[in-house]
């Protein structure tokens, strides 16, 4: 079968429309810490707070969005969050004090939140079950398509004129997003919320937090999220103080992590098929966990890219393994709010920033051994084949 026609057109457009809209952040996003050092004079907890805040809000926001996406439909979902969403990029280009973007940076983690469970609940609605493996892995590409780009352009941008521009841009793309897809989606017949759906948010949380294979994937994924955060947060900070115009070398960290995504996808995801989902991921910890502990011992653009390329591994094996396990885990009647309750997770990507910018302040020599240590502490959560709750 043609690769064109393994998908519904739908699913096309949303993960062209995610190629599109990661660009847009791409150019933003990733320097954020690096624009509240040099522009706003941020300290290194005061940016901590600021990028760990959106995980933060998206932690509780992804249960309540997933839920709703179930209760009453994806398309509502997705066009209301997509509008605000452009709003806040905006919000990013004008402000001038830190409390300003932590606030923005709050509503962009519930923007991501509601976002996110709505579209791939809605691909999931469109893809039978045995293509959703392959779903993921092509979604992982276009959004790591869009890390090659995005950052590139950023710099570009930022360069010819003022740092704030690239949110600018931001928001106006998602704009421009948003238009589009209002159309787009008023063109196909959408998946009505079954009657079994129609539980109150209180009874559903209650029944995950009984489902103890949820609360398993969730605790190991908070300890993932923390180590992944320091890419983020951390890093760019401490490439800052050790290399000379560090802001280049992470721009380019950021499109080679990208480039050996796209390059080594798919005969990773093809090894990877022949083993459970939990082998998986926890080969992906422990590449995490090495990329971490070189992060912490690289002092030239070589061993940068070198852990660079190791960290990246650890991603691949890790990330597309993890959406597909809340597949296998949630019922068919609520994948969005299983995708939603998920986002819990997020809540290692407040706490990394923040323990990261503690030990930058004070043990910078260690930051990367103690984080690399609590990535390995997530084995114990997946040691035995996790299987869906009955």
């Amino acid at each position: 079968m043609k690769l064109s026609k393994m998908f519904h057109p739908l699913v096309w457009i949303i993960l062209g429309g995610t190629i599109f809209t990661r660009i847009a952040s791409f150019m933003a996003m990733p320097f954020l810490a690096i624009y509240l050092h040099n522009e706003i004079e941020a300290s290194p907890l005061q940016i901590g707070l600021t990028i760990g805040i959106a995980p933060l809000i998206s932690t509780v926001g992804g249960f309540f969005g997933g839920y709703l996406t179930d209760r009453f439909g994806r398309k509502s979902v997705i066009l209301l969050t997509i509008f605000i969403w452009s709003i806040v990029f905006f919000g990013f280009a004008t402000a001038h004090a830190v409390w300003f973007f932590v606030l923005f940076n709050a509503l962009n983690g519930l923007c991501r939140s509601f976002f996110e469970p709505s579209t791939q609940a809605l691909m999931i609605d469109f893809t039978p079950a045995d293509k959703r493996k392959r779903l993921f892995s092509l979604r992982y590409t276009a959004i790591n398509i869009a890390a090659v780009i995005g950052p590139i352009i950023g710099v570009y941008i930022a360069q010819l004129s003022s740092p704030s521009i690239p949110f600018m841009l931001t928001g106006i793309m998602y704009i421009v997003y948003a238009v589009f897809l209002f159309f787009v989606l008023n063109r196909y017949e959408m998946q009505k919320p079954k009657a079994t759906t129609q539980t109150k948010i209180l009874q559903t949380f209650t029944l995950l937090l009984t489902n103890r294979v949820l609360l398993s994937f969730i605790f190991g994924a908070i300890l993932i999220n923390i180590g992944y955060s320091q890419f983020d947060s951390t890093l760019p900070q401490v490439i800052e103080l050790k290399i000379e115009d560090g802001t280049k070398l992470y721009s380019l960290l950021i499109s080679l992590n990208a480039a050996v995504v796209l390059l080594l996808q798919l005969p990773i995801s093809i090894v990877s098929e022949r083993f459970s989902s939990t082998t998986t991921l926890l080969v992906g910890i422990l590449f995490f966990a090495i990329g971490l502990l070189l992060f912490g011992f690289s002092n030239n653009y070589t061993l940068y890219i070198i852990a660079m390329i190791i960290f990246t591994i650890g991603e691949i094996f890790a990330f597309p393994t993890m959406n597909v396990m809340i597949d296998e885990i949630a019922p068919d009647t609520q994948k969005g709010t299983y995708l939603g309750a998920a986002q819990f997770k997020n809540l290692g990507g407040f706490l990394g920033p923040i323990i990261g910018g503690w030990l930058l302040t004070h043990y910078i020599d260690t930051l990367f051994v103690v984080i690399a240590a609590l990535v390995l502490c997530s084995c114990f959560f997946y040691k035995s084949k996790l299987k869906p709750h009955a």
